[in-house]
């Protein structure tokens, strides 16, 4: 598919595989009391699984790319799907939430195979602003996912039951598994793959996590993507508590990050090509830091307000959204020939850093929307100190090779 452009159907299924991750935990996100009264356990259990779900995703994202460097992106793909769907199947038939909590972790083993091979075909298949234009396009309709999941979750959960959610995940990875089966060709020729020789490839992931390169992208992901994060996991006391909302309101949050995702991806697949990687940069930068700084300053002087507190968190999602594609590129390039297994790298610590801000730092920083203003900022900032950090790498490696 190199020098053509993408098709329509090539776009919807890529980006629905990516969109599967999201799906499997936040559709179920308003079942979760009504979960826990039905397999008669404790709130703390009930949180245990999505626990359980973000351990298999972040083991597994490790090695999905690393697997199809060597087997081919599409029988990893249909064997993760595969997966996905029995262990859907398994949660909608638990009894216990022990038995519940297992079919999550192996959930979130496979769950993360579209995510992560999904950019690697990407890359596989597009090169240059071709690759930024159709990740860029993917992002756009994977922003939808965080919005409709819930509310698709809310609605089985009123008419068919909590079960029902997790049927619905099953046919819709049966679905997609077919889909995948007729739709997706094999996008790494055999010439192309790598050993699986455990020395080979423990080689090859030491090369990448020796890299100062690596850690300086993988951190403008990371941080960038916290500063939405830490506003969802303090998503009940900030609406709630400081902001007055009621439960219902939970889109207040919710659709502006969406909207800022889908226009970000928009504005990046548009300018690819016209901007310079470092332009795209900066100025996605800009968009993160400049409303974190509006927003210290007015909850320093000013009482919580719902477009002073949320306005920012539209527009900084906006320049996550634009860095995130050119970033992704930029670290597959530093292994051409195991592209997957930088793209599991870079997912792992992008999971990593997710967790730790749902677990730790969005609690921390809840009491208050000045503390999230503060975390907001601090998270811009980060992310500017990773693209310092890569801009000094690059040059003092341009001098060495003068």
């Amino acid at each position: 598919m190199t020098g053509r452009a993408p098709t329509p159907g090539f776009i919807a299924l890529l980006a629905v595989l990516t969109m599967l991750s999201p799906f499997a935990t936040d559709t179920y996100v308003p079942a979760l009391n009504a979960m826990r009264v039905s397999l008669d356990t404790s709130a703390v259990q009930a949180q245990q699984t999505l626990s359980a779900y973000m351990l298999g995703l972040a083991i597994m994202a490790l090695w999905h790319g690393a697997i199809s460097d060597a087997l081919g992106r599409r029988p990893v793909m249909l064997a993760g799907l595969t997966l996905y769907t029995a262990s859907a199947l398994g949660c909608a038939l638990a009894t216990t939430i022990d038995v519940f909590i297992v079919f999550r972790f192996i959930c979130g083993l496979a769950g993360g195979v579209g995510m992560v091979l999904g950019r690697a075909i990407v890359r596989d298949t597009f090169e240059g602003d071709a690759a930024q234009r159709l990740l860029s396009q993917v992002m756009v309709l994977f922003g939808l996912a965080p919005a409709i999941a819930p509310i698709i979750g809310g609605w089985l959960l009123e008419l068919y039951g909590w079960r029902s959610i997790f049927w619905f995940l099953f046919a819709g990875g049966f679905a997609l598994t077919m889909w995948t089966y007729v739709a997706l060709p094999e996008t790494l020729p055999k010439s192309k793959r790598q050993s699986l020789d455990p020395i080979a490839t423990g080689r090859a992931y030491l090369e990448i996590l020796r890299s100062p390169t690596f850690y300086a992208l993988a951190g403008i992901t990371a941080f960038s993507l916290q500063i939405f994060m830490q506003y969802i996991g303090a998503a009940h006391p900030f609406l709630v508590l400081q902001l007055g909302l009621r439960e219902t309101q939970f889109a207040y949050l919710f659709v502006p990050v969406v909207i800022g995702f889908m226009l970000g991806s928009f504005i990046s697949g548009r300018i690819a090509g016209r901007w310079s990687n470092h332009k795209t940069i900066w100025v996605a930068l800009l968009l993160m830091i400049a409303p974190a700084v509006f927003s210290v300053i007015w909850h320093l002087g000013n009482p919580p307000n719902v477009f002073a507190s949320i306005g920012p968190l539209l527009i900084a999602t906006t320049g996550v959204a634009m860095a995130t594609p050119v970033i992704q590129i930029l670290i597959m390039e530093l292994m051409p020939a195991r592209r997957g297994l930088a793209a599991s790298c870079q997912a792992f610590f992008q999971l990593l850093a997710c967790a730790v801000t749902l677990g730790f730092v969005s609690i921390a920083l809840s009491a208050s929307t000045v503390n999230l203003a503060l975390g907001h900022l601090g998270w811009a900032l980060l992310s500017l100190g990773g693209w310092l950090a890569y801009l000094a790498i690059h040059r003092n490696e341009s001098r060495a090779n003068r």
